[in-house]
């Protein structure tokens, strides 16, 4: 009867066990990719200009410098890269999680027993003696079989947090390298603006002095003088604004790499970044951007918590064993075999009274996991828009150059016409004003427009994950 009943509670103990199964992983959403980057035409393969280099794809050699400054001074990166280095440990010491632990204890005792006691009595009956010593080497052996993966699943959860925060470092990085770039190229663009200053306040200076000559013979009137003064005191208002503008500019850069606020060496401003930027697919983004890498790692890492929080309650098997000497006399300490002893042990933990606590626990751990599917979604969605805008704006700039440089291109002959008519008097000062005025603007606008073509394809470059490595 007896072998009956322990078979019984064998097969019912393997049914309960077979019962208790491992959470299952899932897989970051493939669905949310578009095919295309709106109606932008995009090629496959590993072709893209997320994986030119940076320092390929600035070919300005201030500017490859100040990146190299800043991707080893700025101090944001610094940061995160301690941040790598913390993870990096984490990680390291989850790979003992499933070694056995060893501990080694040394004691050494003694003990006085009262004489109107039962252990005084006793002791000085039979052992003739009032007090008792008790010395102990011993090591302890403790091992937890992993039975549920828990320990496997703590580990995979360390490694996807390590790798997640080595790839939040690559995108401070690509966005690191995408700022020094645009706050560079602003500060060349502020260098021309104030050149195109410059050369208007000349332009007006002169035609302010033919005024004072044509009135001073009474060819004009005073308002024509107040006039063509105004007009030259404008042009000279915005050079002191732009020079102050250079200076802040070059206080945000000196920062981005690292320094004190301080002049930055540079070249002049010109267009020498691809014109034509190669997107690729935008499923492509998975393996270049390291954010959309970084949420997927954290989709991972959530797996891992869910299955360590479901392993959590499944019994937990655990073996112990103990061995060393012991002895109550110190001369005897170290009678071998004598004074030697072993302890062996197993033991089956089932959570009972918190189990409730524990499901709460997973059931929490699935909500923040079906969270990190939505972030994951979340930002490849921002990637793919990220992309789309910054192909836009390259369209579009390219256009407005254009037209820009036409419109410029006609202002100059208008001016060079305005002042042969003025000097012939068959146009009036107004005219020459007008035109110098509207050339200034247009000058101005060409070289925004110029620069705004060049932050487009940074941003480019930077959303398709480029300028990490």
């Amino acid at each position: 009867m007896k072998s009956f009943n322990y078979k019984i509670a064998t097969i019912l103990l393997i049914g309960w066990l077979a019962s208790c199964k491992a959470s299952e992983d899932i897989g970051a959403p493939t669905d949310v990719f578009p095919e295309t980057f709106r109606e932008y035409e995009t090629t496959t393969g590993d072709s893209t200009d997320a994986n030119v280099l940076w320092n390929e794809f600035f070919v300005d050699s201030n500017l490859v410098s100040l990146i190299d400054q800043g991707l080893q001074r700025n101090n944001n990166l610094i940061i995160a890269r301690k941040n790598i280095e913390v993870a990096q440990l984490t990680f390291k010491q989850t790979k003992w999680r499933n070694v056995p632990e060893f501990d080694v204890l040394l004691t050494a005792n003694s003990s006085r027993f009262s004489e109107n006691s039962l252990n005084g009595l006793s002791t000085e009956t039979f052992l003739e003696r009032s007090s008792l010593e008790d010395f102990q080497l011993q090591g302890m052996l403790s091992w937890e079989a992993d039975i549920w993966g828990k320990l496997r699943r703590q580990s995979q959860t360390a490694l996807s947090e390590y790798l997640q925060t080595s790839e939040a470092t690559k995108a401070l990085q690509t966005g690191v390298v995408a700022a020094i770039a645009k706050s560079y190229y602003n500060l060349l663009k502020l260098d021309a603006q104030l050149e195109v200053a410059k050369q208007n306040l000349q332009l007006s200076r002169r035609t302010k002095e033919i005024i004072d000559l044509q009135f001073t013979s009474a060819l004009v009137t005073t308002l024509a003088k107040d006039q063509a003064t105004a007009q030259m005191k404008q042009a000279e208002q915005l050079i002191p604004f732009l020079e102050g503008e250079i200076a802040v500019e070059e206080n945000l850069l000196s920062i981005l790499t690292g320094e004190a606020p301080d002049s930055i060496v540079r070249g002049v401003f010109q267009e020498n970044l691809p014109t034509v930027i190669n997107a690729g697919v935008p499923a492509d983004l998975l393996s270049e951007r390291p954010d959309v890498k970084a949420a997927e790692l954290g989709l991972q890492a959530a797996n891992g918590r869910v299955g360590v929080a479901k392993a959590m309650m499944y019994p937990a098997l655990r073996i112990t064993a103990s061995t060393g000497l012991n002895a109550f006399e110190a001369v005897n300490w170290f009678n071998i075999p004598g004074s030697v002893f072993s302890v062996v042990g197993g033991s089956l933990a089932q959570p009972v009274l918190n189990r409730r606590r524990l499901k709460t626990n997973l059931e929490v751990e699935k909500v923040q996991r079906e969270q990190q599917i939505y972030t994951f979604r979340e930002t490849v969605l921002t990637a793919v828009k990220e992309v789309s805008d910054a192909m836009v704006r390259i369209e579009k700039t390219t256009e407005q150059q254009k037209v820009a440089s036409s419109r410029v291109e006609a202002l100059e002959h208008a001016v060079d016409n305005a002042d042969l008519l003025f000097e012939n008097g068959v146009a009036n000062y107004l005219e020459v004003i007008t035109a110098q005025g509207n050339l200034l603007q247009s000058q101005l606008d060409l070289v925004e427009v110029k620069s705004n073509k060049l932050y487009a394809s940074i941003d480019l470059y930077r959303a398709l994950g480029g300028g990490w490595r």
